[in-house]
């Protein structure tokens, strides 16, 4: 379902119970209970997609495993989903391949293995309220969708919002809700998150965020300037409210944009 366009409303609410995609729920526990073989010949049976099926397989041997990604959960998410049917036009080809892809509107699609390696970081549980700033194609939502109970996900583009909805929607993914807006505002209305994850770059952490952390969450984020290298931080809200604030890996992400500017 589509909704009206503005900064207030979802493109997409999911149903009361927002049960998470059976498809992918299934890939996943097939691939845990039996590996990654089992997984490749499911995902070919469940989808119909045999040559993406082994492309993804290689992708999460080659590029995650053998980069340390070691999350069970998370290797079976992004052995599940078809990043192709994210990515911009004309690049499905080459969507497996270890890199970002442009989306249009002068976004991307970021490489495979900082999905994974977000994700991995983020520590996802099945009971999570996981906000997402920066949806650009769908794709990371995407791979958190069967791994936490709810995922609220806003983009400040409203095409790319308005695009990433309808193919969330296509495969299934309910419990994925989309609104185009202000990333720095976070999302109030269902605040607070259990984690949240930024896939766009601000040059520091908006306090509404941080305000919207829940007690013992963690908040992955890249930060730092436009066009310079920037850090990749693991933002954790202890039970007092202090915050321990870690740098994992320098990256370069798209530059944040929206209203607010000011954060810590």
């Amino acid at each position: 379902m589509i909704a009206s366009s503005g900064s207030e409303s979802p493109f997409r609410r999911p149903p009361g119970s927002r049960p998470a995609a059976r498809g992918v729920l299934r890939l996943l526990a097939l691939a845990l209970l039996c590996g990654p073989a089992a997984l490749g010949a499911e995902a070919r049976a469940a989808s119909g997609d045999e040559p993406e099926a082994a492309l993804r397989a290689a992708m999460v041997e080659q590029q995650l495993v053998a980069r340390g990604i070691a999350d069970q959960r998370v290797l079976a998410a992004m052995r599940a989903v078809p990043r192709h049917r994210f990515v911009g036009e004309g690049h499905a080809a080459r969507a497996y391949e270890d890199q970002p892809l442009p989306i249009g509107h002068g976004q991307t699609i970021s490489q495979p293995y900082i999905v994974a390696l977000m994700t991995e970081l983020l520590e996802p549980r099945p009971e999570h309220r996981v906000l997402e700033v920066g949806t650009g194609s769908g794709y990371q939502a995407a791979v958190l969708s069967p791994l936490v109970a709810e995922v609220y996900t806003i983009e400040i583009v409203e095409p790319l919002a308005r695009r990433a909805a309808e193919v969330l929607e296509e495969l299934g993914y309910a419990n994925v809700t989309v609104r185009s807006g202000d990333g720095y505002a976070g999302w109030p209305e269902h605040a607070p998150f259990d984690s949240i994850i930024v896939t766009a770059a601000p040059e520091r952490v908006p306090d509404a965020l941080l305000d919207q952390l829940r007690l013992g969450g963690r908040m992955v984020i890249p930060v730092g300037p436009v066009h310079a290298v920037q850090e990749l931080r693991v933002i954790e809200k202890a039970a007092d409210g202090s915050i321990t604030d870690t740098m994992v890996a320098p990256v370069r992400f798209v530059p944040m944009t929206g209203g607010a500017s000011l954060g810590r």
